[in-house]
């Protein structure tokens, strides 16, 4: 039980000079320092992380100055608390997590300290410009049965569609489908086939692939 929690979690606490009393006003650990103003911490004790409990401790930012969580230590280290996602959650958050041993050893997987994640320019530069290259709005949101309608896989329609009328070279395409020629000559769909010397055409499965598209699109009309 969670109980079983309470006590190395408190005694964690203490050492760091806090005086410390459970079950408050609702909150499983309420702990006060002697400084002044006061600083106020509550803990929140689970035996296992869940989103119950994370929505249970963002419910206590409003009343203190820092939270943590606590949740018993899973057997091997494979729990969810182990869960680098979940450890950066907390530290998004501004939570700490402790994990509890079945001894009662208290180990500090996040402090509790205001967190901003890093910027990632080159995943953020990728997303803009798929967002930028992508024509009107391929796919809705949410979709997870189909393969994702991205830039690349429209221009490869693209150049089947013109390559189902007839066989032509990647500079016959370019004008409407800057990527052509890469996308020909990777072939990444298995969609096209070099007929002769810088010319290519459409296979069986590329005419699949324009069957496909035109019959979704005439659904969607």
């Amino acid at each position: 039980m969670e109980t079983s929690l309470y006590s190395p979690v408190k005694a964690f606490l203490e050492r760091l000079g806090f005086e410390v009393k459970g079950e408050i006003c609702g909150c499983d650990v309420v702990a006060l320092d002697q400084g002044s103003p006061t600083a106020l911490v509550i803990g929140e004790l689970k035996l296992a992380f869940t989103l119950e409990l994370v929505l249970q401790v963002v419910d206590r930012t409003a009343v203190c100055d820092e939270v943590w969580l606590s949740v018993r230590a899973s057997k091997r280290g494979r729990g969810r608390e182990a869960d680098p996602r979940v450890k950066k959650l907390c530290r998004f958050l501004g939570f700490g997590l402790l994990a509890v041993t079945s001894s009662g050893k208290v180990e500090v997987l996040v402090e509790p300290v205001p967190w901003r994640p890093r910027n990632n320019a080159k995943r953020r530069s990728k997303i803009v410009d798929e967002h930028q290259r992508c024509q009107r709005d391929p796919a809705a949101g949410g979709s997870t049965r189909k393969p994702i309608m991205t830039a690349y896989r429209q221009q490869a329609l693209g150049c089947a569609e013109v390559l189902a009328q007839a066989p032509a070279r990647p500079r016959d395409l370019k004008t409407h489908f800057p990527d052509a020629a890469k996308i020909l000559r990777r072939n990444v769909y298995g969609w096209f086939y070099r007929q002769e010397r810088g010319v290519f055409a459409l296979s069986e499965g590329g005419r699949t692939a324009v069957k496909q598209l035109k019959s979704a699109s005439a659904g969607q009309a």
